[in-house]
């Protein structure tokens, strides 16, 4: 079984410098400011058996990117089973 749903409006964001990683005695740092990229639409899939995630991003949402998604679902399921 597949739960399939589509997420409109994430903003992309981008830290403006490189998380600096964690030490020993120092956690990890990272800067307060982002590099905003614009909007995306997030289309995803959730196997519940398998807890695998199918996910497609893309930068409208419309039929087409609907669809294309949909076409993604279907190569990427065995093909034994149904969709």
């Amino acid at each position: 079984m597949l739960s399939v749903d589509g997420k409109p409006q994430i903003q992309a964001l981008n830290r403006s410098q490189p998380v600096l990683p964690i030490v020993p005695g120092i956690s990890e740092r990272c800067t307060h400011d982002y590099i905003r990229y614009g909007p995306i639409v997030l289309f995803a899939a959730f196997d519940i058996a398998t807890g695998e995630v199918i996910t497609a991003p893309h930068g409208r949402h419309r039929a087409v990117e609907s669809e294309k998604f949909l076409i993604r679902i279907g190569k990427t399921v065995p093909a034994h089973l149904q969709v």
